[in-house]
């Protein structure tokens, strides 16, 4: 990798995300036929911020050469290291119930890095069950033993909120360190546990909150071309 530097223990998560769209730039551009890209043309095409980009990289390392730009393979390695994806990645999904279900047969992960490999559930009518995916759903009481047998290292809530922190306690307990929260509710943070919550009722009310700006905001700038 390119010298990542000292300032990458500061990374925030809004980076950190906005590498994973970069790469997936990189990936269409590469299906493409390109080869080296400037951070002003990649900005162009995908309607991001230059400077965005070249700040975010600068947090690891050199890349490119000035007046020639990026060398499309070499940034995608050096993203595909910084991100983790240069190994795979088996995903536990607890609660199967709707969005679980809908979360084990989903097939937009991408190919050999992410996989869900099981669901957990309380409820004795859905243990056993297997998916059209063919993920099979496990006692909760047995997540430990499986989650160590499958190597799970990420694990996606969407339990109710009730049971939420229960359930985050038997992933903690089983020494997993990465969580998914679909849960309606703010997780309590964990030593050394990373949580990203999911929440769809607030992206939900912002669009709603959009839509009930739209007409003030046509007023306004009606009234201000008067």
């Amino acid at each position: 990798m390119a010298g990542m530097n000292a300032k990458a223990d500061k990374i925030s998560d809004l980076t950190i995300n906005r590498l994973s769209v970069y790469l997936r730039c990189l990936h269409e551009l590469w299906a493409e036929g390109a080869r080296t890209i400037s951070s002003q043309g990649l900005a162009d095409r995908f309607n991001l911020n230059s400077a965005q980009i070249r700040k975010d990289l600068a947090y690891f390392g050199e890349f490119g050469v000035r007046g020639l730009g990026y060398n499309i393979e070499e940034l995608r390695n050096h993203l595909i290291k910084i991100l983790g994806l240069d190994r795979p990645h088996n995903v536990g999904v607890l609660g199967a119930g709707n969005l679980g279900n809908a979360l084990a047969n989903y097939d937009g992960f991408s190919p050999g890095k992410f996989s869900v490999v099981a669901l957990f559930d309380t409820d004795p009518g859905k243990i056993g069950r297997r998916l059209p995916s063919g993920v099979e759903v496990h006692n909760m009481d047995e997540f430990a033993s499986i989650a160590s047998e499958l190597a799970i290292d990420i694990v996606a809530i969407a339990v109710p909120a009730r049971v939420a922190e229960a359930a985050l306690d038997a992933v903690v307990d089983a020494g997993i360190k990465a969580v998914l929260n679909f849960a309606p509710i703010r997780l309590q943070g964990r030593p050394g546990v990373k949580i990203n919550h999911v929440d769809l009722l607030v992206s939900l009310e912002g669009l709603s909150h959009f839509l009930s700006i739209r007409p003030m905001l046509a007023h306004a700038s009606a009234a201000s071309d008067e």
